[in-house]
């Protein structure tokens, strides 16, 4: 993946808050594509390993959580993290992190994380296949900046971070030029 390249058109089987449902469990099923998330719009994807992981829960996802602002005043629309794991747990892994402004996206089949190229095995760590660390500035879309961790292979000894950090992410769109939109 690179910047310039469109992302995968893909369908997400999420579960949605709905007021009607009554009980312990008021959501109901709800499909989204991938022009639902990022169609008109300037937006930030991170993916990671897997939710409720030691790095994803203390650094990458508080972070992004905690810059929200900043990088709106930076003209990002929203922010999404992606990670291979269905709705269910990325929905209860929201609300332990007590999430109000990052939105979670849930990539179960691995669809989504296959077709951009990041799909690797972590059996050694007993998780099966993941979503290598990577984050993106997309707009409309389109690829507009890239950042992967290096090493990107299967069942790698070690979860590198730094690369697809909020203050990375920060620094790069503190440095480059908007991109102008057609």
């Amino acid at each position: 993946m690179k910047a310039g390249a469109k992302l995968p058109d893909v369908t997400f089987h999420t579960r949605v808050r709905d007021e009607a449902i009554e009980g312990p469990n008021p959501f109901r099923w709800e499909d989204k594509t991938t022009a639902d998330y990022f169609a008109g719009k300037r937006v930030i994807l991170f993916s990671l390993p897997g939710a409720f992981t030691p790095t994803c829960s203390t650094y990458q996802l508080p972070g992004f959580e905690n810059g929200y602002a900043d990088f709106k005043a930076q003209g990002i629309d929203e922010i999404y993290c992606m990670s291979v794991n269905d709705s269910f747990v990325m929905n209860k892994w929201a609300q332990d992190q007590k999430l109000e402004n990052v939105k979670v996206i849930p990539d179960g089949s691995a669809e989504f994380t296959r077709k951009m190229g990041m799909l690797v095995d972590k059996d050694n760590l007993g998780f099966g296949m993941r979503s290598w660390r990577y984050a993106a500035i997309v707009t409309d879309g389109v690829v507009e900046a890239w950042f992967e961790e290096p090493g990107l292979m299967d069942n790698c000894p070690e979860d590198p971070y730094g690369v697809s950090s909020p203050e990375t992410l920060m620094e790069h769109l503190n440095t480059a030029k908007e991109p102008e939109l057609a």
